[in-house]
């Protein structure tokens, strides 16, 4: 393939969004454009765009009452664009690829009728992004594509942190722990590795990704050991609308008192739950936290949040036998001192020690001089490192 001037279109679709990104690829990657659609299927979809020339920068509201028609506002946006900037591959996140897919390779016509199948696994995205693809190869039939599966990076759990605790028989239906925010996990342990340098990121490492959907992984030796999310990414700690744990008993409970169906309980833990159900006002952390100290809600959610965030970096520091490095990513990670100060609070036993200026500041090491486990602030990028992984399957950029 031809190593100048090639370019890739990564594509990162949600429930209710399609994010883009276009990135040169010379001896390294640039990029070009980033954007989105947001809510879809909602009033007030927007189609904007952020880049490095006045054509690349714009905001426009547009009808996208599903994910067929914001794809195609997309696909239009990206064929007149290709006029100046030819493609030369696309990247898609797929969430979920089940027992069988996590690698990541070319989208093949025989993968996308396996992942139909696997939709089971998780039907509030695999059928969205099993629909992007298929749409960008209708317009654009011979421009290949790759799948970079969420679940890769924690593929080699040890077997005690994937099992769940049903009959074995679910396991060999492929019901087990899989883990999420791989393509983030596998982009923080590199910067942490660039940063701190190779010895940090083989020590006892604790990744935070805090945002709309949040997570925790243990890292030991590069690689992880445990994880908080699970079977699908609504497990774990409480998020934007996702529950997090429950007992599982409550499935039971809401279909006797008051004849809750399974569909309607799914909605309501993946989309009426986690900060927007505690609240009742907002999914959004920074409103929440401008509201705490007139809303006893919106105080209440924010502490159940950092409180549960505190007990899985206590239990991971067990698993992990110590800790050296905790770092946090994702939007409220990255952007909300306040969130990392309080879930951070009494954990000195653990050889937790933040600076306060250093933290309310978002500097890069958020830690006191005298503490024993560095405190980073990591801004992630799922992007690059689906476009990086686009260059290594199609041998791209620098041999």
């Amino acid at each position: 393939m031809k190593l100048a001037h090639s370019h890739i279109l990564t594509i990162n679709g949600g429930s209710s969004s399609i994010k883009f990104a276009l990135f040169e690829v010379t001896d390294s990657l640039k990029r070009i454009v980033e954007g989105a659609i947001d809510r879809i299927g909602l009033p007030g979809s927007s189609f904007h765009a952020k880049g490095s020339s006045e054509a690349d920068n714009f905001s426009q509201i547009v009808k996208a009452v599903d994910h067929m028609e914001a794809v195609g506002i997309l696909m239009d946006w990206v064929q007149k664009r290709s006029k100046h900037t030819a493609l030369t591959a696309i990247g898609h996140r797929v969430v979920h690829g089940g027992p069988k897919y996590f690698k990541p390779q070319r989208v093949t016509s025989q993968m996308i009728k396996e992942l139909h199948a696997l939709s089971p696994f998780d039907p509030e995205h695999l059928p969205e992004e099993i629909l992007l693809t298929e749409a960008f190869h209708k317009r654009f039939p011979d421009l290949p594509q790759v799948a970079c599966f969420d679940t890769a990076f924690h593929h080699d759990l040890p077997r005690v942190a994937k099992m769940l605790a049903i009959p074995r028989r679910y396991e060999a239906k492929g019901v087990r722990r899989y883990g999420f925010h791989g393509l983030s996990y596998e982009f923080l342990m590199g910067e942490l590795a660039r940063l701190n340098g190779p010895k940090a990121a083989q020590g006892r490492v604790i990744l935070a990704h805090l945002g709309n959907g949040a997570s925790l992984a243990a890292v030991q030796g590069g690689k992880s050991i445990d994880t908080s999310m699970s079977l699908t990414p609504t497990a774990g700690i409480p998020m934007s609308t996702r529950s997090g744990d429950l007992d599982p008993s409550l499935v039971w409970y809401l279909a006797r008192t008051e004849g809750m169906d399974v569909k309607q309980f799914n909605e309501m833990v993946n989309f009426q739950s986690g900060l927007l159900g505690m609240s009742e006002t907002s999914s959004n952390m920074q409103d929440l936290l401008k509201n705490e100290m007139q809303d006893v809600r919106a105080a209440e959610a924010i502490a159940l949040f950092c409180y549960q965030v505190k007990k899985w970096i206590g239990a991971f520091s067990a698993a992990l036998g110590g800790l050296d490095t905790l770092v946090f990513a994702g939007g409220i990670g990255e952007n909300a001192p306040t969130v990392r100060a309080r879930i951070c609070d009494e954990l000195e036993f653990l050889g937790i020690k933040l600076h306060e200026k250093k933290n309310t500041a978002n500097e890069d090491i958020i830690s006191a001089s005298d503490s024993q486990v560095t405190v980073r602030v990591i801004q992630t990028d799922e992007e690059q490192m689906i476009a990086k992984t686009v260059c290594k399957i199609l041998s791209l950029g620098k041999k």
